[in-house]
């Protein structure tokens, strides 16, 4: 059996609800991690928060596990350990 693995490069903007609660906006794919940095520092004005992540995605099903934080500015939720 092969490895469905692979490592993925992705910025995620955060902004706030109505209730102030910070929530997810589309994700953006980069092709290197220097990439997803320059994306995340574009885009972090509009928002009250943004992160560029390494993460590694099975490619089967598309779950992503072991996020790794390359770039945040503003408010960012805490990782689930």
């Amino acid at each position: 059996m092969s490895d469905t693995k692979s490592i993925r490069f992705i910025v995620v903007p955060y902004r706030k609800n109505k209730d102030g609660v910070l929530q997810p906006g589309e994700l953006r794919q980069a092709s290197t991690e220097f990439g997803a940095v320059r994306i995340a520092q574009s885009m972090a004005s509009g928002f009250a928060g943004i992160a560029a992540y390494e993460v590694l995605v099975d490619e089967e099903d598309g779950t992503m596990d072991a996020p790794r934080v390359l770039f945040q500015e503003g408010a960012i939720p805490a990782m689930a350990e």
